[in-house]
């Protein structure tokens, strides 16, 4: 059996039929409702499918409702007006961005405008050569026909705001100091973390045990959103509650902020950071990856 994700997940799965059927398999899209015994999956209309493990061929979470194209441009746009890097320049249809090499997603340029095209990437690929920088393209599905893989799959994931308690136990401040910093411990200019275009920033601790970063920006249709991201425990102290309690903080400061709905960029293989995520109400809204612009434009 394929691997399935975690209970509410929506889900687009193929299965075998019993023998003498009219066609070997079938498709069913639906939330799950349970895995064991068997896979039950509850379809848009409310009907039940019930599936045996081992006649599951193939299974591709999908998002949590229907998206639109447009709907990920916008959230994309506003989380990349989060993470800046500390230049920034409009090529056709294209945000390139540059911050000293440092963080994937501060040192890319991501396809935001409808006009943006594949022909665009030797121009792309020079703006970065200029810079001494890898050209790396930060690709949101369905926005470009680009089919390479990539690397660093990446979920964004997305829940309505507030309903989220206060903690008491975190503090906020507009700039990270040495404490974050050190809990942090990436090696992230702060010109780079504290970069942000027509936004507000603000950066969590709790005392000796977790930080993270929150940033509310706004996308094109005027939808305000939180970002978390920089979430970061010592090993000692993780298991303890402390990113939670990070999170909740940044999500009642960002729905202050004015923001309504929040996401957050995480690696497809960060299973913890993942249960995390969806503990506190995060769903699945699309996929990114990066891919390098040189593999799209071939030898020059």
């Amino acid at each position: 059996m394929s691997e399935l994700p975690a209970p509410g997940s929506r889900v687009s799965l193929r299965y075998r039929l019993p023998a003498g059927s009219a066609k070997p398999l079938t498709d069913v899209i639906g939330h799950l409702e349970r895995l064991t015994p068997t896979v039950l999956i509850r379809t848009k209309d409310g009907e039940l499918v019930d599936v045996a493990p081992d006649d599951i061929v193939s299974v591709r979470e999908l998002s949590h409702a229907p998206v639109r194209a447009s709907e990920i441009r916008a959230l994309e746009h506003a989380a990349a007006l989060a993470w800046p890097g500390v230049e920034q320049h409009w090529l056709g249809g294209w945000l390139l961005r540059a911050g000293h090499g440092v963080t994937s997603r501060a040192n890319s340029a991501i396809p935001l405008g409808v006009s943006a095209q594949i022909a665009d990437l030797s121009a792309v690929l020079d703006w970065y050569r200029e810079r001494d920088l890898p050209a790396w393209l930060a690709l949101p599905e369905r926005l470009l026909p680009i089919r390479s893989p990539g690397i660093k799959p990446t979920r964004v994931m997305v829940r309505e705001l507030p309903a989220a308690p206060s903690t008491a136990s975190v503090t906020l401040a507009r700039q990270p100091d040495a404490q974050w910093l050190r809990i942090y411990e990436r090696e992230v200019p702060v010109d780079v973390l504290t970069a942000v275009v027509d936004g507000r920033l603000t950066f969590a601790t709790v005392p000796e045990c977790a930080v993270g970063r929150g940033a509310v920006t706004t996308a094109p249709d005027g939808t305000a959103w939180l970002g978390i991201s920089s979430v970061r425990v010592p090993p000692g102290r993780r298991r303890q509650g402390h990113a939670r309690a990070v999170c909740e903080a940044l999500l009642v400061w960002g729905a202050e902020a004015g923001a309504r709905h929040a996401y957050v960029q995480v690696e497809v293989d960060n299973h913890e950071a993942v249960a995390l995520y969806t503990s506190l109400g995060f769903r699945l809204h699309h996929q990114t990856r990066y891919v390098a612009a040189e593999d799209l434009v071939g030898p020059r």
